[in-house]
């Protein structure tokens, strides 16, 4: 029985190495080429440098998500000596390392995940499954929302050791094995509790492991009792460090404004999601249907909070779907493994290597024609640029202008270049105004500047821009490629590096 329980350890462990090296090669594969350098990446960025200086867990002026996002990839950072050790330069290929290094680290946090739901599906279904739920979210397209340093990205492996502890977390006859137990109830929710420390939509998911250690504990309320110790008071660290730092109206007033932003919604995610992944779309909401008939409460509770959570937001984009993929992978796998079973038995192994191989052609090919391209060469090009003007290096450069830009450059040239006036975002000119009349100033025109001038209220960045003339233009590779044609329909949300300006005032 021990021979046959280690040749099972071996062969389970085998399968999974092939999961496992495809989510390696695309996720880490051109990390800074694909995608586009987000917004929301040069605010997180920005957070984990102002740690690494020493600054404080949180910045003073704003409080949209909790900090633990960036004390890890602080954390991490400060390990392993950046960005010193890169002895950065104001060059293209030293500004696109400042980038690929915590990329890179949002590779290997994926690499986890992929392993996470292997387990994890092959805990509660069995091996086929795990195998085709891991080799799904390793392969297709949707992949790529995890390769942005995000705090969805961050979270998602606490999320998935906090379930996959849940699993092991199971009551014995044995005093011995119970107090194991209880250490492995609360590792599931310190795992989850730090999840929600990083991005609170992931409160969501309490209900699904909740679930979980109430039924593999007898239904003991005790047990529940303990996990929600640190699921709840890892959490509260966020508001109790503003009562310390006398801004607890500050971190009320930004938490209420985070809520109540509007965009498309729900509604415009969906579609993102469709266009992104036909295939998930397609198999990951009809493996939820499914769930529905088999009252599959794993996979039910794990999409439908969020998913109720996300119609009442106000404000949704489309990487918030990362917390569900794994889900939508699973329920899929369900499906599909359960339809290969209603078939004759003596085809059902040569259906189920057709199926796998299919899956794994498919989505290899179509995340590839994605991740090879290079959609953030402008960005690149603008940020060298900029860093070459005020080092005083680049032709025409004249005087220490204040530089206004978008997230995505600022935190270089302020914690790497060590510049000064350095605008942390351009919305800082609504609230720090220069008079462009008596002071020089730079500004990074690129897309998502244009989107938010658009709006009525920011009469000071229409100001600016008026005031400005271009010096430089940067044309991203991402207007070459046919936005209805799959699987370039993603390139509709890597438009952040299509073209980009540099402006300044006489």
């Amino acid at each position: 029985m021990g021979l046959l329980s280690r040749q099972a350890y071996s062969v389970s462990m085998s399968l999974v190495l092939i999961p496992l090296a495809l989510s390696a090669y695309t996720h880490l594969w051109n990390p800074v080429g694909f995608p586009n350098l987000f917004y929301d990446e040069g605010v997180y960025t920005r957070r984990a440098m102002h740690v690494m200086e020493g600054l404080g867990p949180q910045e003073a002026y704003y409080y949209d998500h909790p900090f633990f996002g960036q004390i890890f990839l602080g954390g991490i950072l400060t390990i392993i000596g950046y960005p010193e050790s890169l002895n950065p330069s104001p060059d293209l290929q030293s500004i696109e390392s400042l980038y690929q290094v915590p990329r890179i680290l949002m590779g290997i946090l994926a690499v986890i995940d992929t392993f996470l739901i292997y387990k994890i599906s092959e805990r509660i279904y069995n091996r086929n499954i795990a195998l085709f739920a891991s080799i799904l979210f390793a392969v297709m397209p949707v992949a790529w929302f995890t390769r942005m340093i995000l705090l969805d990205s961050i979270l998602l492996p606490f999320l998935l050791f906090s379930i996959f502890l849940a699993f092991y977390a199971t009551k014995s006859k044995s005093e011995k094995n119970n107090n194991n137990n209880y250490i492995l109830i609360v590792l599931s929710g310190v795992f989850l509790g730090t999840a929600i420390f990083t991005k609170i939509p992931a409160f969501t998911m309490i209900p699904l492991v909740a679930f979980l250690i109430y039924r593999n504990n007898n239904r003991s309320l005790k047990a529940l009792g303990i996990w929600f110790v640190p699921v709840i008071l890892i959490p509260l660290i966020w508001p109790a460090q503003s009562i310390l730092a006398g801004a607890f109206s500050s971190w009320t007033n930004d938490v209420l404004w985070q809520i109540n932003r509007e965009n498309a919604g729900l509604p415009w995610i969906v579609f993102l999601l469709a266009i992104t992944d036909p295939f998930i779309f397609a198999a990951g909401f009809g493996g939820l249907a499914y769930s529905f008939v088999r009252r599959d409460y794993f996979i039910l509770l794990w999409i439908l909070p969020f998913m109720a959570f996300l119609g009442v937001l106000g404000y949704t984009n489309f990487f918030y779907w990362i917390p569900i993929l794994p889900a939508l992978c699973i329920g899929a796998a369900k499906l599909l493994f359960d339809i290969i079973q209603k078939s004759k038995k003596i085809s059902q192994k040569t259906l189920t290597v057709a199926i796998l191989s299919s899956i794994v052609v498919f989505g290899l090919t179509s995340t590839t024609l994605l991740i090879v391209t290079d959609v953030t060469s402008a960005q690149i090009e603008s940020a060298a640029y900029v860093a070459r003007y005020l080092d005083g290096t680049e032709d025409g450069a004249a005087g220490n202008p204040t530089v206004v830009s978008n997230p995505i450059y600022s935190w270089i040239f302020k914690y790497v270049f060590d510049k000064d006036h350095i605008f942390s975002d351009y919305r800082d000119m609504l609230y720090f105004p220069v008079d462009t009349a008596k002071s020089r100033v730079l500004l990074i025109d690129d897309p998502r500047f244009k989107l938010d001038i658009g709006n009525e209220d920011n009469q000071l960045l229409h100001e600016l821009y008026r005031n400005t003339s271009a010096i430089a233009t940067f044309r991203g590779e991402v207007t070459n490629f046919d936005l209805g044609l799959y699987p370039y329909t993603s390139m509709i949300e890597n438009y952040e590096g299509s073209e980009i300006a540099i402006r300044m005032n006489n």
